[in-house]
């Protein structure tokens, strides 16, 4: 065995793993879904005339979600704040900005339960704050060094109910936060079964007004996720914890994920046409929202990798839109660099999207599952054809990128089927610049 699979060699014996865990959220799914969001809270011990706090952004506010949730809290007997600051990308310094409103409304014990109301930024300021409030101190106390001082998290805190309003990051049972660390250009995660909420809502209503290129945006991060899941690591390569405590949340695949990572393909790849060209399309929007949760179940288990990985230095850099960057990277990475690490298993991916591979070759047929994603992409006819008409590129920042990816992202690097260096990481951004002309 190798301590490239140890995540932390000290903690690990060298053995391999021969365990696997999951831990998810209680899930509630369905149209008008949000009707039992009451009833949910109860289910989690929180009392009539408790107060809350709902986490969203301005946006949601004036198309009237808020307004939806915060009825049902009050028919249900429940007080609630709203708190709509959230940024696009959410900064430590944006959920500092969530805990100081929570500590001057309601005192170092903060509220009594939580709403996470949003995507995945929404989501993720909720989750960080109510585990912070809880546990005391600063964000950075928590994430992991040398950016923070890498202390555990202990407590869950007050109950936490997360409501996504898009199909995509999979924020509503992550086991992580991610927030960017500004005076820093990188993006930091706070990964621990404590950050995780405690209920998801998933209402496909919520989800109709999003446009089209928001929708397919969202929709590649969640067919992100399901393939990244699906072409990990199995969960046997890790070396065996030395305590439960220490198996990571991202422990590789297992008979589960790959169950729900079939299933998410199926339906995000069958279903993203239909949701981008007709957003009405209360179907289609609920096979998409149930895939973008197959998925996180899969790839959030699992583990993202290399495609993950590249994206978040993107993002810090240039503050694109976390899916679009996934877009671009995914057939460079995932499906081109990745292919090698087990052909047969990327076969299985080109049919599952659609792909013909009957007389070709193992590796021909694996490498239909590249071709059978751009064109996908291209048809949904919103997204970037690249690399390069996403962001003003020049070989001084993908020598940058490669670095920082290869220096801040070890956690999801860990992940990756096959062992990646600067060079390569070079080389794929370079792939990466054009999926199609």
């Amino acid at each position: 065995m190798s301590y490239d699979r140890s995540v932390s060699a000290p903690e690990r014996e060298l053995s391999p793993e021969t365990v696997w865990h999951i831990q998810m959220p209680e899930i509630r799914f369905g149209r008008d879904s949000i009707e039992e969001l009451g009833y949910q809270l109860r289910d989690s011990g929180v009392d009539r005339g408790a107060e809350g706090l709902i986490v969203t952004d301005e946006t949601l506010v004036e198309i009237g979600h808020v307004s939806r949730v915060s009825d049902e809290l009050e028919a249900a007997g429940l007080a609630v704040d709203v708190w709509d600051g959230t940024e696009r990308e959410p900064s430590i310094a944006n959920v500092d900005a969530c805990i100081e409103f929570v500590r001057d409304r309601a005192g170092d014990d903060g509220y009594e339960f939580y709403i996470g109301l949003g995507g995945g930024s929404c989501m993720d300021v909720a989750k960080g704050t109510r585990t912070i409030v809880a546990n005391g101190g600063e964000v950075l106390d928590y994430v992991a060094e040398p950016t923070g001082e890498g202390k555990p998290l202990t407590e869950r805190g007050a109950p936490l109910v997360l409501l996504p309003t898009t199909a995509g990051t999979g924020s509503e049972i992550s086991p992580v936060g991610i927030y960017s660390v500004e005076e820093k250009n990188i993006k930091e995660g706070i990964s621990s079964n404590h950050i995780r909420a405690d209920a998801a809502i998933l209402d496909p209503t919520l989800t109709t007004t999003l446009p089209p290129e928001i929708t397919a945006k969202t929709a590649m991060d969640a067919l992100g996720h399901a393939i990244e899941g699906y072409t990990t690591h199995p969960h046997t390569s890790l070396l065996r914890a030395s305590n439960p405590a220490s198996r990571p949340v991202y422990a590789g695949r297992t008979a589960l994920t790959e169950m729900f990572s079939e299933k998410a393909i199926e339906l995000l790849s069958g279903n993203v046409r239909r949701a981008v060209h007709n957003g009405d399309d209360l179907e289609a929007r609920g096979n998409m929202l149930q895939g973008a949760l197959f998925g996180a179940i899969a790839g959030l288990t699992a583990g993202a990798s290399l495609c993950h990985a590249m994206a978040y230095p993107v993002g810090n850099r240039y503050h694109t839109y976390h899916g679009e960057t996934i877009a671009v990277l995914t057939p460079a990475s995932t499906l081109g660099y990745n292919v090698a690490s087990e052909p047969e298993r990327f076969v299985r991916v080109a049919e599952m999207l659609g792909a013909d591979t009957s007389g070709h070759s193992t590796r021909e047929a694996a490498d239909l599952a590249r071709e059978e994603y751009v064109r996908l992409q291209r048809d949904l006819n919103v997204l970037p054809s690249g690399l390069a008409e996403l962001v003003d590129i020049d070989e001084e920042a993908i020598d940058w990128l490669a670095q920082q990816t290869v220096d801040t992202q070890q956690r999801l690097l860990r992940c990756n089927p096959r062992p990646v260096t600067k060079a390569d990481v070079v080389g794929i951004f370079e792939d990466a610049l054009f999926n199609w002309e």
